[in-house]
């Protein structure tokens, strides 16, 4: 089985020792992702800002993969207050209304940087 390392260009992925995604065959393992912008190392205030944000990170992790956000069929998210969850699901139902993955939610989950609302881990099975 062929392995490949994605990585999105932070400069965490080689001090910590991480990738943001792990080809491995056909399947795609993707790291837990947040809202920055890896471009600009921003990230916005609002958490269905940073949903957005994250899910953009992810479909371009997928890609260069060679996958796809249709490919994904499990994810986990990860929050520090439940109560903002319902401020993503419009942003997660335009990116996985038609694709459905099997989901977890974990809240008060403290996340790496006081500023991150959520972070997302996504697994995808290439078609």
């Amino acid at each position: 089985m062929t392995r490949r390392l994605i990585s999105s260009g932070s400069r965490f992925e080689a001090e910590i020792g991480y990738s943001r995604a792990v080809v491995a065959g056909d399947w795609v393992f993707v790291s837990g992702t947040t809202g920055f912008d890896y471009g600009a190392m921003t990230i916005a205030g609002d958490v269905a800002t940073q949903c957005e944000q994250t899910m953009r990170n992810i479909a371009a992790a997928l890609e260069e993969a060679g996958a796809s956000v249709a490919d994904i069929v499990r994810v986990h998210y990860y929050l520090p207050d439940g109560d903002d969850f319902p401020a993503c699901w419009p942003v997660l139902q335009r990116w996985l209304g038609k694709v459905r993955p099997a989901a977890t939610m974990v809240t008060v989950a403290g996340l790496a940087d006081p500023r991150m609302k959520i972070e997302i881990e996504a697994t995808a099975l290439k078609r």
